[in-house]
């Protein structure tokens, strides 16, 4: 029966996904839906994309094994990305009316900084799509009772997400958000009642956890802990700004209002909900806890599946990987679309200046195609945990396009010179630092090349200008009649 439902449900999201492919009629439609969706779907479309399989399978595993304290990244960094995003940047990037983020590198600076800017944002992605794919070969896996191995779970997935993307683009992803987000939402709640009672109640595992030291958040009064942690904790909530997902998700609403408090309340609902899951893994220490042990040392992603499809009725697996399903391939979908966009829209047009939009869609939707293959070889051959892809994934944007973004919409004074250095200083550090220092370095990599972008912008928009700078928006970013529209 179980396995019946998931196939329906497939089925189901591919033909909504379908029928939204008869609703894009050029590039603006397939990548940001037209710019017409109203506060409810912008909404469904930050959450869902963003309650994924990290936070179903990987923020509760990684709770499990070493507490509220190791998931500051996510949801704590994520949601509050979220929410900075909307309250500071959302106005601001609405009324440029663009189509990618790499078109405001391109206009507050040069081609030079779109192109690297563009390029670390679609590299990015490697991790963060990959984690979805993986993360559907364990669904598929669970659920067929090991007939089905992971690696072919994930060929079947990456196959089933990217059928309704590559002909919908940001309609059927907005529309099947919408939809899934009822599902993840109520679906979690229900699960959380049924393990709730399994374990002895909500008060019985907060204060098991509690007594473990799993509700522990702040580092104790010690540098040497502190450092990591803020690291970890800004990688998420700066690295993530600058994506193309959530520049979608802004520019996709139908009015600047709608496009703030969309952001804000996506990352609201995102932040609470992502204790859902933690609450359920951890229940299983109480319910089962030799199982729990086995699968610490084995797999600790397994912990929640196995704990559903062990010890609740089918009613309850059916509502549980119907949740998880959504939570997946609305963030897998979302997550290929992005960064195919930016691809097509800021490196290949470049190098087409002449095509049409109509080829330009077409183009869209052949990157995608390859996109996909790429992450799914990818997934298929990593063995880092589905946490640790999406956490690592932030790392080169932080370093890269964070700086000159703030930069370019708050300072005035930003230059391309500015901007250059400090992508390339920003880059060049934590390379250097990821590549050469040993596990227990004090100071995370990525937090030294986000403050070395931030210097050699600032170092290089203030020295004698060896670069030239006539970007269309040097003056202000609050003046959209100095952009070009995003469907010429």
């Amino acid at each position: 029966m179980l396995l019946s439902f998931v196939i329906l449900y497939l089925a189901c999201s591919v033909g909504v996904g379908l029928y939204a492919a008869t609703r894009v009629h050029n590039t603006k439609d397939f990548a940001v839906a037209g710019r017409c969706l109203p506060l409810p779907v912008v909404t469904a479309t930050v959450f869902a994309t963003w309650f994924g399989a990290e936070t179903v399978l990987g923020i509760s595993a990684t709770f499990v094994k070493d507490g509220l304290r190791a998931v500051v990244a996510d949801p704590f960094g994520s949601s509050l990305c979220l929410i900075l995003a909307g309250l500071f940047f959302a106005r601001r990037l609405y009324r440029l009316n663009l189509l990618t983020i790499g078109d405001f590198y391109r206009l507050r600076y040069n081609r030079a900084v779109e192109m690297l800017c563009t390029l670390c944002i679609v590299a990015s992605y490697l991790g963060w799509v990959s984690a979805q794919i993986k993360a559907l070969g364990l669904v598929f896996n669970v659920v067929t009772d090991g007939a089905m191995s992971q690696q072919a779970g994930m060929v079947l997935g990456a196959l089933i997400v990217l059928t309704y993307t590559t002909f919908g683009g940001m309609f059927s992803v907005a529309i099947l958000d919408f939809v899934q987000i009822t599902i993840i939402m109520g679906g979690m709640l229900y699960i959380g009642s049924v393990i709730s009672g399994l374990a002895g109640g909500v008060g019985t595992v907060v204060a098991h956890a509690a007594a473990a030291g799993k509700l522990e958040f702040f580092p104790p009064a010690n540098l040497d802990l502190w450092i990591p942690f803020l690291g970890a904790w800004v990688t998420m909530m700066f690295g993530s700004i600058p994506q193309q997902d959530v520049f979608q998700r802004i520019t996709s609403a139908r009015d600047e209002r709608t496009a703030v408090r969309g952001s804000v309340l996506g990352g609201t609902l995102y932040f609470f909900f992502a204790f859902v899951p933690m609450f359920l893994a951890y229940s299983a220490t109480l319910v089962d806890p030799s199982q729990v042990a086995g699968l610490l040392a084995r797999d600790s992603q397994l912990i929640l599946p196995t704990l559903i499809v062990q010890h609740t009725p089918m009613v309850a697996q059916i509502v549980f990987f119907g949740a998880l399903l959504s939570a997946i391939m609305s963030c897998s979908s979302a997550t290929l679309l992005a960064p195919s966009v930016a691809f097509s829209e800021n490196i290949v047009k470049s190098c087409m200046p002449t095509i049409s939009d109509r080829g330009l869609l077409l183009v869209m939707r052949s990157v995608l195609v390859g996109f996909a293959g790429v992450v799914l070889l990818f997934a298929l051959n990593s063995e880092a945990s589905i946490f640790k892809m999406v956490e690592s994934a932030y790392k080169v944007t932080l370093v890269a396009a964070f700086v000159p973004l703030l930069a370019g919409l708050y300072w005035p004074g930003a230059t391309t010179q500015g901007a250059l250095l400090g992508i390339v200083a920003g880059l060049g550090t934590w390379w250097l630092l990821e590549t050469s220092i040993t596990p227990d370095h004090v100071w995370p990599p990525q937090l030294v090349g986000l403050l070395v972008s931030a210097a050699g912008m600032a170092v290089g928009s203030l020295l004698p200008q060896w670069i030239p700078h006539s970007a269309a928006l040097a003056g202000s970013v609050n003046q959209p009649s100095l952009t070009r529209p995003a469907e010429e």
